[in-house]
């Protein structure tokens, strides 16, 4: 059977439920919606438990519409790489129309909603995240320049910024710390990945840094985010929120991140199959789930009136 026959029956027989989950890009989302709720339980003052679901179900929803409209784009380039040749828009489960309509639809009704209940700053960022992630990254940026993760990834950046003006109304210096924090983290992160995926990106079109730079300058820019890590992971306590718990866990998780790309430094990725690179961006992911969760934890659970 032909792979237009097989694509054609899959559609005749139409999408799952768990199709549509899968154009959310629930891993991806998992990690929006932590820093979301760590900005929210970092922030000074309450919020009412209602409110704070509200806000925590908008986000969720808002980062998935958003991944549903990046794969609608992006199916031509899925297609042709071994990590995402399986998505619904690629295997011919979910029509691109529908999956663009679904995406549009979600986006627009959490940012509404978002403003509704909760404030319109919080709404106002929500919606500024997302056509930043569907305008600026994924059609603008990712096909034309290697720094598409370094100007994109502030996209990614925005959920702790969206959970502390859920809870105070405004955004200060603190939540824009976080922002960069997630903002510097993102190019080692998605470069460890482009480095022993090289060869799918470059056979897809994308311009990935070590496609264009090559390993070793790649490497170096890896290096020297994962050092300029150090001080803005410490800095808000320094503005008096949190404390030592996340100064030192702080240090020690972002010094165990330079040491990942010091190793990535080192290695001959040919020779190993870029063992450092696969366990760097592993540890990237467990990076920012523990420095939000101690942010969470140490800024005190006064946002969520805990």
């Amino acid at each position: 059977m032909s792979d237009v026959t097989m694509d054609s029956s899959m559609t005749a027989r139409g999408a799952s439920w768990r199709d549509y989950y899968e154009l959310l890009k629930p891993r991806v989302m998992t990690l929006v919606v932590f820093t979301a709720i760590a900005g929210m339980m970092a922030a000074p003052g309450a919020i009412h438990p209602a409110v704070a679901v509200a806000a925590i179900l908008c986000v969720t929803i808002g980062a998935g519409a958003a991944g549903a409209i990046n794969m609608w784009f992006e199916r031509d380039i899925d297609a042709v790489m071994a990590r995402t040749a399986a998505r619904p828009t690629v295997q011919g489960r979910v029509e691109p129309a529908e999956a663009l309509t679904f995406g549009v639809f979600l986006s627009v009704a959490s940012v509404m909603t978002m403003a509704l209940l909760v404030g319109w700053v919080a709404g106002a960022l929500l919606a500024l995240a997302n056509l930043f992630y569907v305008f600026v990254y994924t059609i603008w940026l990712k096909r034309r320049t290697p720094q598409n993760i370094v100007i994109g990834g502030a996209a990614g950046a925005f959920p702790p910024m969206i959970g502390w003006a859920a809870v105070t109304g405004d955004v200060t210096v603190v939540p824009i710390l976080y922002f960069l924090l997630i903002f510097l983290w993102t190019p080692p992160h998605f470069w460890a990945l482009a480095l022993y995926r090289r060869p799918e990106y470059d056979k897809a079109g994308v311009p990935m840094l070590p496609v264009v730079a090559g390993e070793r300058a790649t490497k170096l820019q890896m290096l020297l985010y994962t050092v300029a890590l150090l001080p803005v992971s410490v800095a808000p306590p320094l503005l008096g929120v949190g404390g030592w718990l996340t100064v030192g866990g702080g240090l020690v998780l972002g010094l165990l991140f330079v040491i990942c790309a010091w190793r990535v430094w080192q290695e001959d990725g040919a020779a190993t199959g870029h063992k450092a690179a696969k366990l760097m961006f592993g540890y990237s992911i467990f990076y920012l789930f523990a420095l939000f969760g101690l942010i969470a934890v140490d800024g005190g659970a006064t946002g969520l009136g805990l």
